[in-house]
């Protein structure tokens, strides 16, 4: 093992060196420079952009000349998010969208007004997230944060990404914390046992990095490009309201937005992503999506799971053309 790689793991291992500002900086010096205008021409639609790792991903995109659609749940805070990315990036083609990504009718709206309006995608960004205090469920019977980070997202690739002319590539935006956790085939509603907030994340956040793999398994090869990343401990909105105590113990270490973003950026933008399928990275850097057995999940776990979710949204799968199957 080189000497650099070695200090990777150690930092990746370590949680605190690699997971931080500490991790991003030390790496960003073997950063390849991003082309200018690499994405000129091409729409890219990231979900949860109304603030946070989702806005600072829109400026990202947007400064390589992409067509942005902002997707938010609130229009007019993605329209304000909108505004604060224009007055950074000058010129900047930006759309804004409204959708609930927990609610499948919702998702499925959305999809078909994307096929109408934007027609052919680079690439769908996955990046609406919630974390919420006590277990609550959408209009359709589900657990939020499964609806918001599974089924709304595998419902909106069907509907969208059903060949490589249809959309190139998907990009998940999954979180460390998912590495404490196995999937949960027995209970992915979490319906069982206390609720415990930050528990529901990082199970449908593991759900995420698996489901990256099967979609890149299911497109095969010559579909769409599937990946999944984490963007490291940033400061968010998001952060400061659902984990108070966290930030506060932690914000000199702290990413910012736009430290978090960059890989999910990179992963749209750049050459080397696009050559390969169902990775999960962080920093640019292909990393294992286990460190510990208890968390592998079986292969017949994973068939299980790809069935069941393609099964809650099936009644919404034949919108606008989307997969079935």
């Amino acid at each position: 093992m080189t000497e650099s790689r070695f200090w990777e793991r150690a930092m990746d291992r370590a949680i605190v060196p690699g997971y931080s500002r500490i991790g991003y900086r030390v790496r960003r010096s073997g950063f390849a420079a991003d082309p200018e205008h690499a994405l000129k021409g091409r729409t890219v639609v990231v979900t949860g952009a109304s603030s946070g790792i989702g806005e600072a991903a829109v400026a990202g995109l947007a400064r390589l000349g992409a067509t942005v659609v902002l997707v938010g749940r609130d229009e007019a805070r993605a329209e304000a998010a909108g505004r604060r990315v224009a007055e950074l990036v000058p010129g900047a083609d930006l759309a804004v969208r409204r959708c609930d990504v927990g609610n499948l009718p919702d998702v499925a709206r959305l999809a078909k007004e994307l096929r109408a309006e934007q027609g052919p995608l680079h690439a769908l960004v996955h990046n609406a997230g919630v974390l919420p205090r006590e277990r609550a469920v959408t209009a359709e019977g589900h657990e939020v944060c499964l609806a918001v980070h599974v089924l709304g997202p595998h419902l909106l690739t069907r509907l969208l990404a059903t060949d490589a002319a249809s959309c190139a590539r998907v990009v998940w935006m999954s979180s460390g914390g998912m590495y404490t956790q196995r999937l949960p085939v027995d209970d992915i509603e979490y319906e069982r046992g206390p609720y415990r907030p930050t528990v529901a994340y990082a199970r449908t956040k593991r759900m995420q990095v698996v489901l990256a793999e099967l979609w890149a398994e299911h497109l095969g090869e010559g579909g769409p490009v599937v990946h999944a990343t984490h963007p490291g401990w940033t400061d968010t909105p998001g952060l400061r309201a659902s984990m108070p105590t966290f930030r506060r113990l932690t914000a000199p270490l702290l990413r910012s937005p736009e430290e978090g973003a960059d890989t999910a950026v990179w992963l749209c933008a750049a050459d080397e992503p696009g050559r390969t399928t169902g990775l999960f990275w962080q920093d640019r850097v292909p990393r294992p999506t286990h460190y510990r057995a208890a968390t592998r999940e079986s292969r017949p776990d994973r068939a299980w799971f790809w069935r069941r979710c393609q099964e809650l949204t099936h009644p919404w799968a034949g919108e606008c053309g989307g997969r079935g199957d």
